[in-house]
Formats: structure tokens, sequence, C-alpha cells
């Protein structure tokens, strides 16, 4: 099966550039389709594979939309979906592409978090390895094997693969969950009400570079509200309840969700520079 990795951009340009390296020294894929969210042109270094650059202006970071559009570009019938902040191990485009021409699922693979300062130029793949943090809800089989995920809300869109008849089957991400939240999660359940299963891929890693985060996530506070109304509307539970709890014990949001989502205010820089997690930190 042929395949293209799709990926999105936004002022991450040394991140995308250790993306594509990264794809350059396994198997290289078909092609490789960078989604610029805000029209980013710099110059891509010379690569083994065509690179398609899809601008895409918007404001924010419409996350489901700009997946959409690498899927509308891509030929293939195979697509592998890699955060920009993704550097995929070796084997890991040739490994998705093997286990979804077996399984017709989402199919993610282990992600493996870096610490700030962990990648440098002319980064050694065992060095990620070594310092690269599992998720600690995550667990993944054993090398080249496959085990259904507990829950489909344990789905991540940080590095996953599917068939692209069975996207478009799926109906792809929906475009009306805005911004940044739940619609990776949103997309995990539709396929699980399709019968379309999420599998958890042993083996290969994507090492996640490391960038400034924040736990709750305040930078996305109006994003993870109303993408989590919407989500609880079509689903009937909330997503994301860690995150909204922590909105409430902030005074952000009323703790009592039995109605709905009461906003009282937006977050304060000082509640935002609290959040920030330190770069020790690798999650």
């Amino acid at each position: 099966m042929s395949t293209t990795v799709i990926t999105l951009n936004k002022g991450r340009g040394a991140h995308l550039a250790r993306l594509l390296e990264g794809l350059g020294r396994g198997t290289p894929p078909e092609a490789c389709i960078v989604v610029e969210i805000g029209g980013d042109d710099a110059p891509l270094p010379d690569l083994p594979f065509p690179v398609e650059r899809v601008q895409f202006p918007r404001d924010g970071l419409p996350l489901a939309a700009a997946r959409n559009a690498g899927r509308r570009a891509a030929r293939t019938d195979t697509l592998v979906f890699l955060d920009v902040d993704c550097i995929p191990s070796r084997g890991l485009v040739a490994d998705l592409s093997r286990a979804v021409a077996e399984h017709d699922a989402l199919i993610c693979c282990e992600i493996g978090y870096l610490p700030a300062g962990a990648v440098t130029d002319g980064w050694n793949e065992a060095e990620l390895d070594r310092l690269g943090h599992p998720h600690p809800v995550r667990t993944f089989p054993a090398p080249g094997r496959v085990a259904p995920a507990p829950q489909p809300g344990l789905f991540w869109s940080l590095a996953f693969a599917v068939r692209a008849a069975t996207y478009d089957r799926i109906g792809g991400f929906d475009e009306s969950f805005s911004g940044y939240g739940a619609e990776d999660t949103d997309l995990a359940f539709r396929a699980d009400a399709a019968g379309v299963p999420i599998l958890f891929l042993g083996g290969p890693r994507a090492y996640h570079q490391h960038h400034a985060s924040y736990d709750p996530p305040l930078q996305h506070f109006r994003d993870i509200v109303a993408n989590a109304a919407r989500f609880h509307a079509r689903h009937g539970f909330w997503p994301m309840d860690g995150w909204l709890d922590g909105f409430a014990r902030l005074g952000l949001i009323a703790p009592d969700r039995s109605n709905g989502i009461a906003v009282y205010r937006d977050p304060t820089p000082s509640e935002m520079a609290a959040a920030r997690l330190p770069d020790t930190r690798p999650f």
C-alpha cells in the first residue's frame, strides 16, 4: 500500500525539519503533505520523497479542518498523520503502513516524550529512544504486535495511520470542532461506532520534541470549553474532564456541569504563568 504522511505546521519550522529528516532516514513515504497554518513558506531541505505544502491561512489552530485539508491533498491509499513535533523512528512509516494493510483500523504508535534540549543537530535515534518517556496511561504490546485500545478515548492524533477509504467512510475529522481539543476523541468514538477498531502497534515510536505546555492548557481555554460542549451534545458525556475540572478549580467555569458549562471569565496572565509546566516535565 502506498503511503502519504500528513503533518500540520504553525511556526514550528525547526520541529518540521527534524520530522522530515526522520522520514528521510527510514523507508520514505510516497509523499508528505505539510499543511501550513498561517502560510509558512521557508525553504525545506532536499529530501528523498516529494513534499507538498498546502497553504491554510486560518486564525487559531483549526486542527480538524487542517487535517482534512491534508487528506484531500493525499493521493495514496494509506495515510499516516504525524504531529509536527514528532520525529519518526526509522521503521515507523513502514511498520504503520504494514499494520494498516493487515488491519482496517485507526492504528496508533507509541510516543516517547523528550525533555527540553534533548534534540540537537545531528540527533541520534538511539539517544532519543533512551531519553523518550512513555505515556503513563497508554500501554503498548510487544514489537510487531497490535492490541485493541482499552477504550476509544485513548486514541491520539499525535501519530496514527488509517486507510484513506476508511478515513473517508468515517467522515474524517468533524470541522465543527473549532481549534484545539476533543476533535480526535470525537473521531475515535465515531470510528468505534462505525465498527472501526482503535489499535495500538508495538515497536516503532515517534519522539515528541519538547515545547512549552500548560496544565491545565489555559492557552486553549475557549476552544476546549466550546469543543467539550459540542462533544457532550453528541456523545452524552464530558471529554477532557481533567482539564475542565482544572478550569473549575481556578474559578473559570462552574464546577457543576449537569446543565452545561457556565463560563465565569478567561484566565489571567498570572494564572497562565502559574500553569506553565517546567521544561523538565516531558508531558
